[in-house]
């Protein structure tokens, strides 16, 4: 049910964002507390702003009121999905080439199941080559929980 909400709602989201160049970076419908939370994630060139995030709030709450593609109260959230961003479509694997990542596994390779290392980006084989240590190392994305940005302060 979860997918075929988020499926539905990126098929809602994609032409207001399409409109005003923005790009859509991930989108969760989740219950955490008793409550279901609708976030989308959205990012442009130059980043994004809290105002771009209203605006596109406001249009997607009067089409969502609208066509009432969920059954259930939730609460909608539009922002962006800040510096340590996960990578998930193809494209951010392109974009973030040479940049530092964090790898969190389902289980355990090599005695750990967290990584970090320079993204060198996917294999023919779509999987995750990732610099780690020195060594080229590949993930595939069924074992990948998690992979984002790297935060170096």
């Amino acid at each position: 049910m979860r997918k075929s909400i988020e499926a539905t709602i990126e098929e809602i989201v994609q032409p207001i964002v399409d409109a005003k160049n923005f790009e859509i970076v991930d989108i969760e419908y989740v219950k955490e507390a008793g409550e279901y939370y609708l976030r989308v994630y959205l990012d442009k060139e130059g980043g994004i702003s809290l105002s771009d995030c209203e605006v596109v709030s406001r249009e997607l709450s009067e089409i969502l009121d609208k066509k009432d593609p969920i059954k259930d109260n939730y609460f909608l959230e539009v922002s962006s999905p800040g510096l340590d961003r996960p990578l998930k479509k193809d494209k951010d694997f392109e974009r973030y080439k040479g940049r530092d990542v964090e790898i969190k596994l389902y289980k355990p390779m090599n005695g750990s199941k967290q990584f970090e290392g320079e993204l060198v980006g996917l294999t023919e084989d779509n999987n995750i080559k990732v610099i780690i240590d020195g060594e080229e190392v590949d993930f595939t994305r069924k074992e990948v929980a998690l992979i984002r940005l790297a935060i170096k302060f």
